[in-house]
């Protein structure tokens, strides 16, 4: 392990965003983490880059995790549990599950970063969440330096949410995420968004797990743009859920405003639905603004600072609010 000086980090961020690290190192290992945080407290985590908003240069150690490795802890003739490494790809380790036929992860194709993000957010996309299929999540303690294990109930996962993005926060760095995925009998999500009208197109009346994920890729191709050609992390806001009794008010104004149940008194209104109202899509602020083909996803086409971008995301939260009364919720994670 070597710590690197003044670091462009474009590269290791979604985004695109050129800042400074002053300080870099790469890690590989558990081990080899350990060993730096047994004299580095104050640091700043990078794995894939995918779920974050750099504003400015990082003055603190940047550490790059990138330990890699999938095993199989153990198998029956209907499941299989694999223990992935933090530093892994999520897409390349969903392609890897779909080519041994491991079910569950199909419809999380695409998705970008690494599989220790994911269960921070717990990451979800047309009608699976990662939570799921998560059968524990290891770490380091920050404080002491000692490996811990969490269940899928210790982690308390919700709507791109879980306690490594509130209690345990700055506290605990991911290493590894273990999965439970069927080997036979797969039950496949295809009811959500358009995979079925992609599966149609195609003539596909019995879909495999590949069939799947290739109909999620496609979808996504469509409507996000790819990362290497236009900067961006994906989904920028949250889909809100707001009361069934604030949504009846409101579709009194808007007949047409999609919703999703989510309970007897809540509804899901599609955060980018509120962005295209409110007249931001395909709009563009200098290199900063918002797609052309998804409400839902800021672009950095170019040289956009990371301030530029967050500038225009508040911009849409008071536009989006003064329209419909509904406060958007930054996904992203912002670093100021």
């Amino acid at each position: 392990m070597k710590i690197q000086q003044n670091i462009p980090l474009k590269n290791y961020n979604t985004f695109g965003i050129s800042v400074i690290a002053k300080r870099f190192i790469t890690v590989t290992s558990v081990y080899e983490l350990q060993q730096l945080l047994k004299t580095e407290k104050n640091f700043f985590l990078v794995s894939g880059g995918s779920n974050m908003l750099l504003t400015k240069d990082i003055e603190t150690l940047v550490i790059h995790i990138d330990i890699k490795g999938i095993s199989i802890d153990r198998e029956d003739d209907n499941a299989v549990y694999l223990t992935v490494n933090a530093g892994e790809n999520w897409h390349e380790f969903v392609l890897y599950c779909i080519s041994n036929n491991y079910g569950g992860i199909e419809n999380l194709s695409l998705i970008p970063g690494t599989v220790g993000t994911c269960p921070i957010q717990n990451i979800g996309a047309y009608g699976v969440e990662v939570k799921n299929v998560i059968t524990k999540v290891e770490g380091l303690e920050i404080k002491t330096g000692k490996l811990v294990t969490f269940s899928n109930k210790d982690c308390n996962f919700g709507y791109r949410n879980s306690i490594f993005k509130n209690s345990h926060k700055a506290k605990i760095i991911l290493t590894s995420v273990g999965f439970k995925l069927t080997k036979k009998d797969h039950k496949l999500n295809t009811s959500y968004g358009a995979i079925e009208t992609e599966l149609t197109s195609k003539n596909i009346a019995r879909p495999t797990l590949k069939d799947v994920s290739d109909a999620v890729i496609a979808i996504r191709k469509s409507k996000l743009p790819d990362p290497k050609e236009i900067g961006n992390s994906g989904s920028f806001f949250k889909n809100p859920v707001i009361s069934k009794k604030q949504f009846l008010e409101l579709q009194k104004e808007h007949p047409n405003m999609p919703n999703y149940p989510v309970s007897s008194i809540e509804v899901k209104v599609p955060a980018g639905w509120l962005v295209e109202q409110s007249g931001f899509k395909g709009k563009r602020f200098g290199d900063a603004g918002v797609h052309e083909k998804q409400a839902l996803v800021l672009v950095n086409y170019g040289n956009a600072s990371g301030e530029e971008i967050y500038q225009l995301a508040q911009k849409i939260q008071e536009t989006v609010f003064n329209n419909f009364r509904i406060s958007l919720e930054i996904e992203v994670n912002v670093i100021q």
